[in-house]
């Protein structure tokens, strides 16, 4: 049955902290003056304001708890219930206006229990408002409950004096089965999330982050919740154990519970009509809209939940958007685009840059009796319409994947494919480098778009947003080296030692011998089943992944001699170097050797909390040029077989190179673009060229392909005048 406790009336808006937690010689006050910043010197009522405030249909449980300054009206209080210490700002003859809310300032017909109120604020029809701390402007109207514990973690990981471990918020990323789980706490970047879930065998790291974790935060019980300036609340029902920063806008939520919302007047965060949100964490500038639910969450800042989505036990990047689905057990790094209802993710590392579109099921298609494996998938990951995956399957940067039901797990190993199951032939069919191929237009403007809609204020993590970066063409390196193996094993059957396979194959390709088209060459190791899994234009893929790491290389290159002296820089460079490997911390890209200098310093007690970790996140954005620049000239050394320190015609020969590339590059996206125009089943609706212009556009005035031709003029003039110079 349910417990209903009888305590004397008098009790009520006292006695916040129990007083075995009450520290020696302090009062239950003692975190809220903490708290309580905002300056106001507080006074006591006068007999006539306390007569003004009875006339008015107002109560206290003791006038003598009602504490004002010097700007208080009593006038604009009426038909209020006051209980415990109350202290109240400035209220003045005015009204505050909001999106077309025009409410008075002053506090009607509410129960306010152990609260401090700012300056000119709006609290009207509030059913029952208890241990908050409000600022300046805030305007509250038709709410139900609004109330804070004294255990109150405000959707931290952690736990309070008393409590037992087991009540600790975890969030189950990555798989079903717990394994990855993470404890989210305000301020935590995807970085930390990912090292936190993804490092498991490393025990001295992860105690590390706890203990990070609880010195961040306060065990003592007592703090109040928090509303900012100018924060909104309307026409809501229940809010618990929130915290909320200045500027936010709320309307109509059912429920909000054990949450912290960051929000600032420069990035401000709503919540919208029918939102439950329930133990977690929402960063600034985020917006919830439309019925969502989400618990146990971390949704970093910029990032989007509307139109019914659910988003459970999951981590959800910056500048993201999730709409109308279902997210479960996830980790998405930043840049994640998921709009249609009837998709589903599950159990996944997703690395940003993502795309999910309709009927898309990645999850929950058990292939045994236990809970879902895991899905990892590099960047640019896009599984296309009604693809279903099963667990554990991994996939390299830029995969597409066709329409289809995947029958087993999948490794894909070569990046910027297009994947499909070929149902009539029984097989995988992979066609590696196709978005270089056919679709430029895509890849180019996904670059150029999350770039330029990063809406971060605070940037605490560079996030690549190219598509030709130190992950992407190490994994080209290693693509090249499989695509040479499974050719060379085509040419000799019965070789078995793969490296003698990897030999003749790039002899092969390199020559580009006719014979490679005329083989059919299978790859290994990239599904669960016995059946073919057929490589498409190999020669072709071969030759555009060379192109494009000696792209990246040139591109690197131009920047770094585009200076009054390129001469003095190439004659400073060495003469050999070597490519390195590297690791992506939530959408930031990281050498392996400063990563484990890093994961040193924690082990030896160097970094001591988060703050030391998010400075080492910002001392590798500072380095990230010259260490990307190493790369790309080690990458480009590489790929030209050079040994030695290039000559001056070698270099001047790369630079016409770049311009070449980069010509041959839009003229990619233009073609790509070009079909959907020339395609007559798409000319088909409109009555005449006119017609389709005005409706999608023509493509002479599309903005990204004039910005991509200006891209092209401003770097030819960069090229020639290095070229100038170097004569």
């Amino acid at each position: 049955m349910n417990k209903i406790i009888r305590n004397p009336l008098s009790n009520i808006g006292y006695g916040f902290i129990a007083p075995e937690y009450l520290p020696k010689g302090k009062n239950e006050y003692h975190l809220r003056n903490r708290q309580n910043r905002n300056g106001t010197v507080y006074r006591q009522l006068s007999a006539v304001e306390i007569e003004m405030l009875v006339r008015n249909n107002n109560t206290s449980d003791n006038w003598n708890k009602i504490l004002v300054s010097d700007a208080f009206n009593p006038s604009l209080v009426k038909n209020c219930k006051f209980y415990g210490l109350v202290r109240i700002g400035k209220l003045e003859p005015y009204f505050l206006e909001f999106h077309n809310l025009r409410m008075p300032v002053g506090l009607y017909n509410s129960t306010i229990i152990s609260c401090d109120l700012g300056d000119n604020v709006v609290i009207d029809n509030v059913n029952y408002m208890s241990h908050y701390i409000l600022g300046n402007d805030v305007m509250i109207v038709n709410v139900n409950e609004l109330a804070t514990t004294s255990a109150a973690k405000f959707g931290n990981g952690i736990i309070k004096q008393g409590e037992p471990e087991n009540i600790r918020i975890w969030l189950e990323v990555c798989n079903e089965n717990a394994g990855r789980k993470i404890i989210p706490f305000n301020g935590m970047l995807p970085g930390d999330a990912y090292m936190w879930a993804k490092f498991r065998n490393d025990e001295q790291m992860l105690n590390r982050f706890l203990a990070f974790t609880e010195k961040q935060f306060d065990k003592q019980r007592g703090y109040y919740g928090k509303i900012g300036d100018r924060t909104v609340i309307k026409n809501s029902r229940i809010i618990k154990d929130v915290w909320m920063g200045s500027d936010v806008y709320v309307k109509g939520a059912n429920k909000l519970k054990n949450l912290t919302i960051n929000s600032s007047a420069e990035s401000n965060t709503q919540i919208g009509e029918g939102c439950e949100l329930v133990n977690g964490i929402v960063g600034e500038g985020c917006k919830l809209f439309y019925g969502v639910k989400a618990v146990r969450f971390f949704m970093a800042s910029h990032s989007q939940l509307k139109y019914g989505a659910r988003l459970i036990n999951s981590y959800l990047g910056d500048n993201s958007t999730i709409s109308c689905c279902e997210v479960l057990n996830s980790l998405i790094f930043p840049f994640h685009e998921q709009h249609h209802n009837n998709s589903f993710l599950c159990a996944a590392l997703i690395q940003g840059q993502s795309n999910m579109a309709a009927g898309a099921t990645i999850g929950s298609n058990h292939n045994s009796r236990s809970a879902d494996g895991e899905l990892q998938a590099g960047r640019g990951f896009w599984p296309g319409l009604c693809v279903s995956l099963k667990h554990n399957s991994k996939f390299a940067s830029f995969t597409i994947i066709s329409k289809g039901d995947f029958p087993a797990e999948l490794n894909i190993k070569l990046p910027f494919s297009l994947v499909s199951n070929d149902v009539a032939h029984d097989r995988l069919v992979i066609m590696p480098a196709y978005w270089f191929m056919y679709n430029l237009y895509a890849l180019t403007r996904n670059e150029w778009k999350y770039g330029s809609r990063d809406s971060r204020k605070t940037k605490h993590q560079h996030l690549e947003t190219a598509y030709l970066a130190p992950d992407s063409i190490n994994e080209m390196f290693e693509a090249m080296d499989l695509l040479a193996g499974f050719t060379g094993r085509a040419a000799n059957p019965g070789e078995k030692d793969f490296t003698k396979c990897i030999k003749a194959g790039k002899d092969l390709l390199d020559r580009k011998d006719p014979l490679v088209e005329q083989l059919e060459i299978l790859a290994e190791g990239f599904e669960n089943t016995d059946r073919k899994v057929l490589l498409l234009k190999v020669q072709k893929a071969y030759d555009m992944y060379i192109s494009m790491i000696r792209y990246y290389g040139i591109q690197h290159l131009i920047k770094k001699l585009d200076q009054p002296n390129p001469k003095a820089i190439l004659a400073a460079l060495p003469a050999r170097s070597q490519r390195k490997n590297w690791i992506s911390l939530g959408g930031q890209l990281i050498p392996e050797g400063a990563f484990s200098t890093f994961r040193e310093a924690i082990h030896k007690d160097k970094i001591k909390d988060w703050e030391g970790v998010h400075q080492f996140y910002i001392k590798q954005t500072e380095v990230y040029p010259e260490q990307v620049f190493q790369h790309a000239y080690a990458s480009l050394l590489e790929i030209a077989g050079t040994k030695s320190r290039p000559t001056l015609e070698v270099v001047s020969q790369w630079l016409k190179e770049g311009i070449q590339t980069f010509t041959w590059i839009n003229e990619g996206i233009i073609a790509s673009r070009k079909k959907d125009y020339e395609n007559p089943f798409r000319q088909m609706v409109y009555e005449d060229e006119k017609e389709m212009d005005k409706v999608v556009g023509s493509l002479e005035d599309n903005g990204f392909i004039q910005h991509k031709k200006e891209e092209l003029a401003s770097f030819t003039k960069q090229v020639k005048k290095i070229l100038s110079r170097l004569k």
